[in-house]
Parts: structure tokens; sequence; C-alpha cells
């Protein structure tokens, strides 16, 4: 089988290789993968930055979709079976319940090798069914992205009708957001810094935008389409750059869901607003194989297709990855495998 993998950091250093194809051993199933998408965690973890002391080589990617085409002894006890519909969960330890130290080590494409490559063997349990109406490469948009928007929208901000969420850019995570959210009957504003994107995300049910290039003070902006009030949920992407201003964007008493790493500032971190308006701040990094079922259980029922960007060849995924640092993209960005 062919794979790719980092032999040293940077995307020009990934390397196309061949390999035996692996066997399932006890508890293990074998997957035939035929998409994979990006993250910009992918993107990281290929330049180094992520993880400095990863050890190398790794193979890359923490998101794909596949068949199961074998199984080892021991495999029945979660009905994962040959010709499942499957995609490996992002922690390969964290099935349930709370987070922990030792469910948040084994995740794929960082502690563990991932899912670029033609074949993979992983736990019985470290797969999940995918919902029968999406495409292989709808479906491998869900392991990190889906499963993180869903904690932010369901679980951490608890949304419910009427509610307003604000989220950030229109990438993977935003738009699973903007998408989660309308489903529960939100209001949902966005900010970016491309009015085609913003457009693309108000036929996707986007209630009012901002281009924050346009207008640097797009919490104003928020406060402005809240009657003074800010949203009851920001799905911070943005990093330290943009934390600031989501805590002015959002309401008393209410959440930022904070996500992403994407900017950088010197500034300190205000204290004064999260004490005083009493902000719950809450990291997410992603989820657990429970809620990655639960999520799956509202796509089916809901009928709700993620939205990819572009789809890129199982040869072009050093260009795919270029793609995700330029940050042109709406969504998410797919390689096809097989």
């Amino acid at each position: 089988m062919k794979l790719w993998q980092i032999p040293a950091f940077g995307i020009d250093k990934l390397e196309l290789v061949e390999a035996p194809t692996p066997q399932p051993g006890r508890g293990e199933v074998l997957v035939k993968v035929h998409a994979v998408s990006l993250n910009y965690r992918d993107l990281m973890v290929t330049q180094g930055l992520y993880n400095p002391k990863m050890k190398l080589p790794r193979v890359p990617l923490s998101d794909g979709a596949g068949e199961v085409v074998a199984v080892g002894d021991g495999v029945t006890g979660i009905g994962i079976k040959t010709g499942e519909r499957v995609a490996g969960i992002f922690m390969q330890n964290w099935l349930e319940g709370r987070p922990g130290a030792a469910k948040q080590r084994g995740a794929l494409g960082g502690d563990i090798d991932g899912m670029l490559a033609e074949y993979v063997v992983l736990p019985e349990h470290g797969v999940v069914p995918v919902p029968d109406h999406l495409t292989w490469e709808e479906a491998a948009t869900l392991p990190c992205a889906g499963v993180t928007a869903w904690n932010a929208v369901t679980h951490v901000g608890k949304i419910k009708t009427g509610d307003t969420v604000l989220i950030q850019g229109t990438g993977g995570v935003s738009i699973f957001a903007l998408q989660f959210a309308k489903g529960l009957g939100a209001r949902v504003l966005g900010t970016s810094s491309s009015d085609d994107k913003l457009e693309r995300a108000r036929k996707l049910g986007l209630d009012a935008s901002v281009n924050y290039r346009q207008t640097p003070d797009w919490a104003k902006w928020v406060l402005e389409q809240t009657h003074g009030e800010g949203a009851d949920l920001v799905v911070e992407v943005g990093g330290a750059g943009t934390f600031a201003a989501s805590l002015k964007a959002v309401c008393t008493g209410g959440t930022v869901a904070q996500i992403g790493v994407l900017s950088q500032t010197s500034e300190p971190v205000p204290i004064q607003p999260i004490l005083h308006r009493q902000i719950r701040i809450q990291g997410i990094y992603v989820g657990s194989r429970a809620d990655f079922i639960e999520m799956n259980r509202a796509i089916e029922q809901s009928g709700l297709k993620p939205i990819v960007d572009e789809v890129f060849a199982f040869d072009q995924a050093p260009l795919a990855l270029q793609r995700m640092a330029a940050g042109t993209h709406f969504g998410k960005l797919v390689i096809r495998v097989a």
C-alpha cells in the first residue's frame, strides 16, 4: 500500500512511500481509507509547530473515513463488522465521559500515526459508523471539526431556540457550528475578511455578517446586532489575537468556546470582564467517541451535509496542505484516497 509520512518537518519534506498492508490483531479492524480531511492542526503538525518533539516519521492527518475490510479475533463487542462504513475517532482512548490525561493520549496524526494512508489498522473502539447519506468525502470531515463544533454548540453552549451564536471565519469548525446552531433554532452572526465567503455562509443560514477588515471593531457590531446584550455563545477559533474582542462580544453570563490558535497577541488577557460579567471560558479539544456517535445520530435525523470546498487526489497531499496554509478555503478541504 501507499502512505504519506513526515520524515522531517515541513510540507516540502512529505514523502509518499510504499509499505506492507497492515493486518488487524485481536480487537482491531483494517480500514480501507477512501477519504481524509484537513484541519489546521494537521498543518501545524507537518510544520513542526504543534509538537516539535514528535517522534518521526509520522503518518499525518487525524480525520478519515473508509470501509472495514477485515477484522481481528474478538471483534464482536460493539458491532463493527466487515463492510461497515466508518471514521476513526480523533483520540483513540477517549471513549466517553469527561476528558483526562490518559484519554487524551493517542490522538491520530500526532501521538500515533494518522489516516493519510490507503489502509489503517485501528482498535474496534477507535472507529464509529458514519451516516449512510454522506459521501466518503463528507464523512471524512466529521472526526475533528464536526465533533468540536458539536461540543461547542450543544454541550458547552447548550444552545436553544432564540439564542445567538457568533462564529469567526468560515473554516471547518465555524461552518459546522453554523449548521448545528441553525438546526437548533439559534440566530447566527458571523465574521470574515471575505465578503464572498460571508455570502456563501448566508446561503447556509447565517443571519448577519461583518467583514472584520472593513469593521475592525466587530465586537461593537455584535452588540449592535443584539441590542447591547452580546452573543450567548462565541465559537472562538481566532486564538489570542481575537480573544479580547470575543469577551466584549459575549453576553453577561455567556460562554466563549475556546477552540483555535490562529492568531497571537502580546496584550495581556483581560481578566476583569470575565469576572464582572461572569463569562464562562471553556476550552474544547474535540470530544469523545460517545460525542461522535451522538452527533452522527443528529446528522442522520436532520440530513445535514458537511461543506466540502475542494477535493484533492491522493498524490496532491502537499498541495492540499499548502491550500490550508493559504486560508482561502470555505468549509473543509478533503483528499480522496481511493
